[in-house]
C-alpha cells in the first residue's frame, strides 16, 4: 500500500492564516453565538481553534443552518456535484 502524504489542513496555509491586526484574539462573542434553524451563514475558519474545524475546500463558502448536534452546528453546503452536510462549530462561521 502506499502511505498517504498530507494531512487534514495540508497546503491551506494562505487560506488559512489571520490577518496581522487579528491574530491571537480570539472572539468571545463569536465561540458561543446562537443560530436558527435556516439562517444563512458563511465559513470562515478561525485557524487558532481546530475543533469543529470544516474541511478547507469549504472555505469561504455560504451554508444554511439546518439543526444542531452538541455544541456545533449542522450546515447544508453547495458541493460541485450535490448538496453536502457538514458539521462546524460556531466559531468557524458568520451569520449573514
Amino acid at each position: 500500500m502506499v502511505q498517504r502524504i498530507g494531512g487534514f489542513r495540508r497546503k491551506t496555509r494562505h487560506k488559512l492564516k489571520k490577518s496581522v491586526r487579528t491574530r491571537g484574539k480570539i472572539s468571545i462573542s463569536r465561540y458561543f453565538q446562537k443560530l436558527k434553524v435556516d439562517d444563512i451563514v458563511q465559513l470562515v475558519a478561525e485557524p487558532s481553534i481546530h475543533k469543529g474545524l470544516y474541511f478547507p475546500k469549504y472555505h469561504g463558502k455560504h451554508g444554511i443552518v439546518k439543526g444542531k448536534r452538541g455544541n456545533c452546528y449542522e450546515l447544508k453546503v453547495k458541493a460541485p456535484k450535490r448538496e453536502k452536510i457538514i458539521i462546524v462549530h460556531p466559531i468557524h462561521l458568520r451569520k449573514i
